[in-house]
C-alpha cells in the first residue's frame, strides 16, 4: 500500500516493526529502495513477522499463515516514541491494517485524530479490532467476508446491507470488494459499484487490496472525488493480479493503461 502511494506522488513514513534477521534485512533494503522514509524499530532478539500464502496455479489463496507475534508484544509500547507522534503530527493522513492490535490501532487512531485515517481489514479475524475506532476511521478497505463479520451479519449477506450497517455504526467510508465482482463503495453521501474488469492473466491474488487501498488513498489525498479514486485503485489492483510481485513496479502509462479497462461507476440508490 506505501509503494502504490509513492507511485501516486505521496511521500510516505513507515512505521512497523521487524526482527534482527535476513528477513529483516531484505524489509530494510526494499523501503529504502522504495523511497520510503523507515520509522520502524529493530528487535536484534526476534523474527521479522511473515505471511506465508498456498496458492493454486489460477492465483488464488489457498491457506495462509501469518507468524506477526512481534507485532502483538510490540507495537503498544512503540506507538508510544515521541518521533512516532511527532510523525503523525506531521503527515497529512494516516493508514494503518489490522495486523496490529487493537491497543494499537487505538492509539494510532489518537496520533492526530484531525487527519484522515484509512484502514485495511486484513481478515475477517483481524477485521473486529478496528470495531473501538470505526467511527474515526475516514474510509476502510474490506471484502466482503470482512465486512459482514464487522457488520454482524451472517456470510451471506448482501454488500449493501453491510455498508448500511457499518454507516450506522459510525464509519464514514468503505469499498467492499468481492473478487471479480463489482465493488460496492458507501461515503460523500454516494453509493456506488465499480465492477473490475477481467484480468488479462492472474499471476497471485496476494497484495491486490493493499494495491486498492494505497493507490485510492493516494489519490483521495490528490484531491480527487471517491469515485475517481476508487476506479484508480481498482487499476492498481488489477496490475497487482497480473504480476507475480505483491507490489509490482510500473509507471503512470502503465497506470493509465489500466485504467481505460476500468468500467465507470454505477451509481446506486
Amino acid at each position: 500500500a506505501a509503494r502504490w502511494a509513492v507511485r501516486r506522488g505521496i511521500t510516505v513514513s513507515l512505521v512497523s516493526l521487524r526482527g534482527g534477521d535476513v528477513a529483516g534485512e531484505r524489509v530494510t533494503l526494499a523501503i529504502e529502495s522504495a523511497g520510503i522514509e523507515d520509522l520502524s524499530a529493530t528487535f536484534l532478539d526476534r523474527a521479522t513477522p511473515s505471511y506465508t500464502a498456498i496458492l493454486t496455479r489460477d492465483g488464488e489463496l489457498v491457506t495462509g499463515l501469518a507468524d506477526m507475534e512481534l507485532y502483538e508484544i510490540g507495537f503498544p509500547k512503540q506507538l508510544r516514541r515521541r518521533k512516532f507522534r511527532e510523525a503523525a503530527r506531521e503527515a497529512d493522513a494516516l493508514l494503518a491494517d489490522a495486523n496490529i492490535p487493537a491497543e494499537a490501532f487505538a492509539l494510532f487512531a489518537g496520533l492526530a485524530p484531525e487527519k484522515p485515517l484509512f484502514a485495511i481489514a486484513v481478515s475477517p479475524a483481524k477485521a473486529p479490532r478496528l470495531l473501538p475506532s470505526l467511527g474515526r476511521i475516514s474510509c476502510l478497505f474490506m471484502n466482503r467476508r470482512e465486512a459482514c463479520h464487522l457488520a454482524g451479519l451472517s456470510l451471506g449477506s448482501e454488500p449493501r446491507a453491510a455498508a448500511k450497517a457499518l454507516a450506522s455504526m459510525g464509519l464514514r467510508a468503505g469499498v467492499i470488494t468481492g473478487g471479480g465482482m463489482p465493488a460496492l463503495c458507501f461515503g460523500q453521501a454516494l453509493l456506488f459499484e465499480i465492477a473490475p474488469p477481467p484480468a488479462r492473466r492472474i499471476a497471485d491474488v496476494t497484495g491486490a487490496g493493499d494495491a486498492l487501498a494505497g493507490a485510492t488513498e493516494a489519490d483521495l489525498m490528490r484531491g480527487l472525488s471517491l469515485p475517481e479514486s476508487v476506479r484508480e485503485g481498482m487499476a492498481a489492483a488489477m496490475l497487482t493480479v497480473e504480476s507475480e510481485e505483491a507490489a509490482p513496479a510500473t509507471d503512470e502509462a502503465a497506470l493509465r493503461v489500466a485504467l481505460a479497462r476500468v468500467p465507470q461507476p454505477r451509481m446506486l440508490t
